[in-house]
C-alpha cells in the first residue's frame, strides 16, 4: 500500500453564522484509526467533508499524502442500477478487481441500490470503499444500520485495512470495538 497520511491544523468550521469548532488538530498515519466523536449537530460530518476536501475549513489547513476513499451519507452508488452495475461502475473508475463477497452482498447484486436496506447500504457503501484501493478511508457514521454481526464484520476490515497500512478516520456515534483508536471529541473544539 501506498505511504499514506493526513494532517489537519487549527481547523475551524461553520455552518451558516455558528462556529461549530475550533482550533482542532488531528493526524492520523499508516496503521493508526481516528474516532471523530460528538452529539449530533457539533460537526463530525462536516469535519470529515473538510478533510476529504470537499468543504472548505473557515480556517486552518489539511495536508493529504495518497488516495482517499469517502463513505457518507451521500451513498455515491446510482439508486436505479442493480448493486452489481453499480459497484462495477466503481470499480472500472478505481482500477479494481477486487469483489465484494467479504460484505455478504452477493445475494444482492441483482437488486436495485434504492430498494437495499439502511445496513445493505452500508455495507455496500464499505465493499466500494475496501475496493477502491485507497490507503486513506474516511468513514461517516460507517457501523448505522447494521446489526451487531455486520458491525463486526465492518469493524474487522476496518482493522484490516489499517494492518495493511492503511489510515482511517471514523466519525461515529457508537463506540468501536477497534484497538488503539485515538479519539477526538469535537466537544473540546466548541468556542
Amino acid at each position: 500500500m501506498q505511504e499514506c497520511g493526513l494532517v489537519a491544523t487549527d481547523i475551524a468550521c461553520r455552518r451558516g453564522d455558528r462556529i461549530l469548532f475550533r482550533g482542532l488538530s488531528l493526524s492520523v498515519g499508516a496503521g493508526e484509526v481516528v474516532h471523530l466523536a460528538g452529539p449530533n449537530g457539533i460537526g463530525k460530518s462536516s469535519l470529515i467533508r473538510i478533510l476529504a476536501g470537499l468543504l472548505r475549513p473557515f480556517s486552518g489547513s489539511v495536508e493529504r499524502h495518497g488516495a482517499l476513499a469517502l463513505s457518507d451519507e451521500r451513498l455515491a452508488l446510482d439508486g436505479h442500477e442493480p448493486l452489481e452495475k453499480a459497484l462495477a461502475f466503481w470499480q472500472r473508475i478505481d482500477h479494481s478487481p477486487q469483489s465484494h463477497a467479504d460484505f455478504g452482498l452477493a445475494d444482492l447484486l441483482d437488486v436495485p441500490v434504492r430498494y437495499l436496506s439502511t445496513g445493505q447500504r452500508k455495507r455496500a457503501a464499505l465493499a466500494r470503499v475496501s475496493a477502491s484501493g485507497a490507503p486513506i478511508w474516511l468513514l461517516d457514521e460507517p457501523l448505522n444500520g447494521l446489526d451487531t454481526h455486520w458491525s463486526c464484520i465492518a469493524q474487522a476490515a476496518i482493522k484490516a485495512h489499517c494492518q495493511a497500512g492503511g489510515a482511517v478516520v471514523i466519525a461515529s456515534h457508537q463506540p468501536l470495538s477497534l484497538a488503539a483508536v485515538k479519539i477526538v471529541e469535537l466537544l473540546d473544539f466548541q468556542p
